[in-house]
């Protein structure tokens, strides 16, 4: 009898194993089978569109009761095709984590005041007030008739801001004479 590789492997494989069944104590050993669990709460899969960057990426998004599971692309979208970047990935933990709302997202504004080292939490009203007012006052101050502009403010926009609200700064901008206006998903 002639043994080629593949039958020699055959063999020696089977050997090992049958030695190895009849040199262990099978006795004690306990097979387990996977147990099912009932989930408590039904989960749903709700089809949506990313609110970052105006790209409009198609992601998918699994939640129950208590919040998000987790959100992933959508194979079916046409501009995507399953594929998310980081800020789309991330969209469930920038407003809640585990089902709870984030304790690290700032609820309240803080104020550093002019050659301070320590914040202060100021209420929106005042925010508001200071800011509308330190933007009218620099506007004022240069404020270039010929052109209808002003050089002296500019506008960076966060990766966080959904189409809506890119819309209105970009809006707003413009209706106060700026031209400096940058942001990822400028219209």
């Amino acid at each position: 009898m002639r043994l080629n590789r593949r039958d020699f492997l055959k063999f020696s494989g089977a050997g090992i194993g049958a030695a190895a069944v009849l040199t262990f104590d099978t006795k004690g050993i306990v097979i387990a089978a996977p147990k099912e669990l009932q989930l408590k709460t039904r989960v749903k899969e709700t089809a949506t569109i990313c609110c970052y960057c105006s790209v409009g990426c198609g992601a998918i998004v699994a939640d129950y009761e208590d919040g998000i599971i987790k959100i992933e692309g959508n194979p079916d979208h046409p501009v995507n095709e399953g594929s998310l970047c980081p800020k789309g990935l991330a969209m469930a933990q920038i407003h809640q984590v585990n089902g709870k709302p984030n304790t690290y997202r700032l609820t309240t504004p803080l104020y550093r005041a002019p050659n301070s080292a320590d914040w202060e939490e100021k209420s929106w009203g005042w925010m508001i007030n200071t800011i509308a007012q330190r933007v009218k006052s620099t506007r004022d101050a240069s404020w270039n008739e010929a052109m209808g502009r002003t050089d002296a403010i500019a506008c960076l926009g966060g990766g966080e801001l959904d189409n809506e609200e890119c819309y209105l700064l970009a809006k707003m901008n413009r209706a106060l004479g700026v031209v400096y206006l940058e942001h990822c998903a400028r219209l």
